[in-house]
């Protein structure tokens, strides 16, 4: 073969797995070798998510499989199955990985062997790569990473995957991954007690591995942990997160509103009159921008729920309120689940695949949607602008803040009594056993907590740039639609009003308003109600271009709008401070966001049981509206 042939030859592309324990470091190491080159999907014929990427700067083409984070090679949940399967080859459609990286924490070390020895069984091209060296040495502890490699016979590398340190040389250790050894001699692993016995030693053996304990996070943990103040301190943090949400936003929230009312007039008045401006300002603006004025405060929840994970501090948290959940029937490691539902309950419907126990899977599941969504977020916020006052009830607390804290507490204390009642009936059994790592304090680099807030924000503006855009041309569309003769007797706004009451969306909205009445709500209402099935925060997007006829398209003017519409019939206010209480329990409990329901439907394998929670929270969030309304209008 010529010289020339044999250069045009395909070079084949190496496929090699990621292994490690959730916590090892193994996904920071992905990210540093794929950079944005990563694709997520799901396995097929299971919901288990599935990370591949290119390997970037490397001579050879790598595909990087980062497999779910597993404690060991003995499945108890769907995750740690797919590990398994994938390893041992046994997965439709997934190649069998060339070879194999496994993750360990260098701080964790005998833990991480466990896994270790495990993978070797494999008789695979293998290597280790332990993070964390930077702890361990910042501890006290010394690792013989040289020793190591010979003992277990693969090749063995130190990184601190966060801070990129050592990353240049894995790309080099996976480009010689075809001349990787395959150890001759796998350590024992179906007698429990030799293969701890054979942790022990090797700990041992690569230098004596025992790091001083870290006096600082014992001292910590001895107040986080404690029986009776644990609790308390994680309450407090709470208050802390919701008071930031109107303390810390407000001027960005105002940069914004004021840029999009600045947009909204250039247009005008750069724009010919028509109905193609009016669907531009009074549709994609009015819309759009009433979603993306909440952003700020979706980037300061997004970065203190990320700093408090990073940091070590929800992992306690998890334990401390282990106990409350164990009233209800359930385990801490579903408190995890559930704190992703604050970001989005897809994310957390999805990170219940970690619960080993079926009947705790399907219960979080059902609850997870009562979680106080990022969705919520800008109806609680209106509603709470334009009718709870901003005043300042004790010290730095203010009552919005603390409304804003009932909400949440609201929608978390029924996800738990609902908890409670579908373990003690249609989903009872034992509580299973809770285990979780409990990580070491950390303070996360600048650029890896960017990195997390924006991608969790990106999911936000992605929806207000396609899904909000579209459903504000079709809200704008039955708002403008069938169109009047114009009056010249009548004032712009009087013309714009029987516009409104003529629209296809206002005879929508009177059609449904004998059923919602009692609850204190009008027809615009209802049509935010209908169209907020698609997703909740098309309800402040519905009320803004309802009110944008009255030229209030932004968020002040809809605030103020709101708090001073009057029916123009009786002329007596069309909401109240009873209506908009009643309309934020019914955001509370209510499931109103089609994609949840979806991603129930597949992760539980029937349509019965999102069925079951549609229409359980439906009735639960007209129950509760009604009697917030009555008892609202009786007292307040």
């Amino acid at each position: 073969m010529s010289a020339s042939a044999a250069l045009s030859d395909p070079i084949e592309t190496l496929h090699i797995a990621l292994v490690g324990s959730p916590n090892s470091g193994k996904t920071t190491l992905f990210n540093a070798l794929t950079g944005s080159r990563a694709k997520v999907g799901n396995y097929p014929g299971v919901t288990v998510e599935r990370r591949e990427g290119e390997v970037r700067d490397v001579a050879v083409p790598i595909r990087l499989l980062d497999l779910p984070g597993t404690y060991s090679l003995d499945p108890e949940t769907p995750d740690e199955e797919v590990v398994r399967e994938v390893l041992a080859g046994e997965r439709a459609n997934e190649p069998v990985p060339d070879a194999l990286v496994v993750v360990i924490d260098g701080t964790t070390l005998a833990r991480g062997l466990g896994l270790v020895a495990q993978v070797l069984q494999a008789r695979r091209p293998t290597a280790i790569v332990v993070t964390m060296i930077d702890e361990v040495r910042a501890r006290g502890g010394r690792l013989d990473l040289g020793k190591l490699s010979r003992i277990l016979g693969v090749p063995v590398m130190g990184v601190v995957g966060h801070r990129g340190v050592g990353v240049a040389d894995v790309r080099g250790l996976l480009e010689r991954a075809r001349r990787w050894a395959t150890p001759a001699e796998p350590p024992p692993v179906d007698d429990h007690e030799a293969r701890f016995a054979w942790v022990d030693r090797v700990a041992a053996d690569v230098g004596g591995f025992s790091p001083a304990r870290d006096k600082r996070t014992d001292r910590i943990d001895r107040v986080l942990l404690h029986p009776l103040g644990g609790i308390p301190i994680f309450a407090g943090v709470m208050v802390l997160l919701f008071q930031s949400i109107f303390s810390w936003a407000v001027p960005a929230m105002d940069w914004i509103d004021g840029a999009f009312g600045a947009l909204g007039g250039l247009s005008r008045s750069v724009l010919p009159a028509g109905l193609l401006t009016d669907l531009w300002v009074d549709g994609v603006l009015a819309g759009v921008g009433s979603v993306l004025v909440f952003l700020p405060q979706i980037v300061i929840v997004f970065t203190l729920i990320h700093l408090l994970e990073d940091v070590g501090y929800m992992a306690r948290a998890a334990f401390v309120v282990d106990r409350v959940m164990g009233w209800v029937g359930l385990q801490g490691r579903c408190f995890v689940a559930l704190l992703s539902s604050y970001a989005c309950a897809i994310p957390g419907i999805m990170a219940a695949r970690a619960v080993a126990s079926p009947r705790d899977r399907l219960a979080t599941i059902l609850i997870a949607p009562f979680m106080t969504c990022s969705a919520r977020l800008p109806v609680y916020t209106l509603l709470i602008a334009a009718f709870v006052p901003a005043e300042r009830v004790l010290g730095p607390l203010g009552l919005q803040g603390l409304v804003m804290l009932g909400l949440y507490l609201m929608g978390a204390l029924t996800a738990l009594g609902s908890a409670a009642l579908l373990k003690s009936t249609l989903l009872r059994g034992k509580v299973a056993t809770f285990y979780l790592e409990l990580p070491p304090y950390r303070i996360p680099t600048a650029r890896l907590l960017f990195t997390q807030v924006w991608r969790s924000s990106r999911s936000f503006i992605k929806r207000a740039g396609t899904l909000i855009v579209v459903a504000s041309i079709i809200l704008w569309a039955l708002l403008s639609f069938p169109r009047i003769p114009v009056d010249a007797s009548l004032s712009q706004g009087a013309q714009a009003q029987a516009q409104l009451q003529a629209s296809a969306a206002a005879r929508i909205g009177h059609a449904l308003e004998p059923v919602i009445e009692p609850l204190g709500f009008d027809w615009k209402i209802g049509v935010g109600l209908l169209a907020s099935l698609a997703a909740r925060e098309v309800m402040v997007a519905t009320l803004a271009q309802i009110y944008a006829v009255g030229d209030a398209d932004n968020f002040e003017g809809l605030r103020h709008a709101l708090a001073n519409d009057r029916d123009p019939q009786t002329g007596e206010r069309s909401f109240t401070l009873a209506s908009a209480l009643a309309l934020l329990v019914f955001f509370v409990f209510a499931l109103q966001c089609m994609s949840t329901v979806v991603v129930m439907a597949r992760e539980t394998g029937s349509w019965r049981w999102p069925a079951l929670a549609f229409g359980y929270m439906l009735a639960l969030a007209y129950g509760g509206s009604f009697v917030t309304y009555r008892l609202a209008t009786a007292f307040l």
